[in-house]
């Protein structure tokens, strides 16, 4: 459907103490005219003096010890960034090699992962720009060309292992407008807290309490549960289930964007963020429907910058969400085909009609040493409703651990692991067992059981800003069938900071 990131500059935006995402296709000559583009720019950045070491956030300015102070510091780039608090100028390039040996698998479907032998690698290369208009208001554009491919083109796996991936082959090959976006902020309060610049936040300092507005294009997980140990594909997991919550069908086209606007509040400990978003006119389509008044989407996120553990920092988000678009509905997509409608149950058999999809999620990290956190996740959504946006899960649960390399003396590498399960209630398991298909999944049968996925990495820093990781995935009932897998994924990352 779509890949998102967050880049460990966004996890390092939310100053305060939060943390922020990104996604692809192909093509041959843009790639070099891409990293070229991004050369020359970088180049004349070559001799400047780099931005200042990572300040401290509002949370460290009251004596709080962050939960994820050394997880967020900025990584090593391969060339200097602009000096100039004006503007903002930086580019990546992201590439994920995955296989997976041949698995047992009673039967197969047109949306199954294959059961034999495969190999993918995908790509992503952004260039982040942005200008600061004045001192309350910037301009952010994103470019991003995205391409390689996906085991089993993407199918087959309710958490999918890379988030990096554009479903639709079908797409352009052409680099294409990932992010455009006003960002203004307004006062509340007189006192400043310095900020840690990002491709997402060019102010060298802002207001203690302020409101922010943005306006544009954007990916919802940009802002909303976001994970200082979860949410990166450039250097933490790729599972879509574990850099975010898999229950979460929030406002996407098929590459993680949606058009809308959000206001946040912020304030010494705590945060409160809305955004509302455009839907897309079909579950994983390109195409957003442009009329709010029927088709949009509601987000609410509650921050609370305070640990669980006694002298220990950390995070709580709580997170809502409603969704209003062209939605089937599984029971009747069921219906249809015990009344022999339709020869097998199909979700888009219906009219053009607005249905409601709703959810929460819960989101927590917890510092549990200096350089090891802990994050969990758990959501849920009615799952009555046509799985739309983002994945193909209703209920899901994720717990992990992420470690920085200080601790062994390497101070950019990074490991981690983590372990989710997710789920789907009854309606969506019957639609499926009677040889449904949603735009993930579609074995032509199943015998259900919950998808477990246990995944780990480890992100080493090579040279100035170049990173190789290992990783390994290991998922129990693909596509929730206890009749297929389990499925062994092997991964390799390389991972380029300009």
């Amino acid at each position: 459907m779509r890949r998102l990131t967050s880049s460990k500059a966004i996890l390092a935006m939310r100053t305060r103490l939060t943390m922020r995402k990104a996604p692809r296709q192909h093509s041959k000559m843009p790639v070099a005219l891409w990293l070229a583009a991004i050369c020359a720019w970088s180049l004349c950045a070559w001799g400047q003096a780099p931005d200042s070491p990572a300040k401290q956030n509002e949370v460290q300015a009251d004596g709080y010890d962050s939960a994820t102070e050394d997880l967020t510091n900025d990584p090593p780039a391969m060339f200097a960034r602009f000096a100039d608090t004006r503007f903002w100028l930086s580019g990546q390039a992201n590439f994920i090699f995955q296989t997976h040996p041949p698995f047992h698998a009673a039967y197969s479907g047109v949306n199954s992962l294959s059961p034999n032998y495969e190999k993918a690698t995908s790509r992503l290369l952004t260039l982040y720009t942005g200008v600061r208009l004045n001192d309350s208001t910037e301009l952010l554009v994103d470019i991003e060309e995205a391409g390689g491919s996906a085991l089993s083109t993407g199918l087959g796996l309710a958490g999918p292992p890379d988030l990096d991936i554009v479903r639709n082959p079908l797409l352009s090959k052409a680099p294409y407008l990932g992010r455009a976006m006003i960002h203004k902020v307004f006062a509340l309060s007189k006192d400043k807290i310095e900020n840690e610049r990002s491709f997402l936040s060019l102010f060298p300092e802002l207001p203690r309490r302020r409101l922010e507005i943005r306006f544009g294009k954007f990916s919802t997980v940009d802002f909303f549960d976001q994970n200082s140990v979860g949410s990166d594909t450039h250097f933490q997991f790729s599972n879509w289930t574990v850099d975010n919550n898999g229950a979460y069908d929030y406002a996407a086209d098929t590459r993680g964007y949606t058009v809308g606007l959000t206001a946040e509040y912020e304030d010494r400990h705590w945060g409160f963020r809305f955004a509302e978003a455009l839907m897309p006119r079909v579950a994983n389509g390109i195409d957003l429907v442009w009329k709010p008044w029927h088709v949009h989407a509601e987000n609410w996120e509650y921050e609370l910058r305070r640990g669980i553990l006694p002298k220990r920092s950390g995070i709580v988000r709580l997170l809502a969400f409603t969704n209003y678009a062209n939605m089937g509905i599984y029971r009747d997509a069921v219906a249809q085909f015990n009344e022999h409608v339709v020869p097998v149950p199909d979700i888009t058999n219906h009219p053009w009609r607005i249905t409601r999809k709703y959810g929460f999620g819960i989101n927590v990290e917890q510092n549990l040493t200096r350089n090891v956190t802990a994050f969990g996740r758990f959501g849920w959504n009615n799952g009555k409703t046509e799985s739309f946006a983002y994945t193909e899960v209703d209920q899901t649960i994720a717990g992990g651990l992420g470690a920085n390399g200080t601790m062994w003396h390497r101070r950019f590498d990074r490991a981690g692991v983590a372990v989710v399960t997710n789920a789907i209630c009854k309606d969506h398991q019957i639609y499926l067992a009677d040889g449904g298909k949603g735009f993930l999944l579609g074995d032509g049968a199943l015998n259900y059981g919950r998808e477990n996925i246990v995944e780990t990495y480890y992100t080493a820093h090579i040279w100035r800003g170049l990173y190789a990781a290992p990783g390994l995935q290991h998922i129990v009932n693909p596509g929730y069938n206890r009749d297929r897998g389990p499925v062994l994924i092997p991964a390799f990352r390389v991972h380029v900071e300009f």
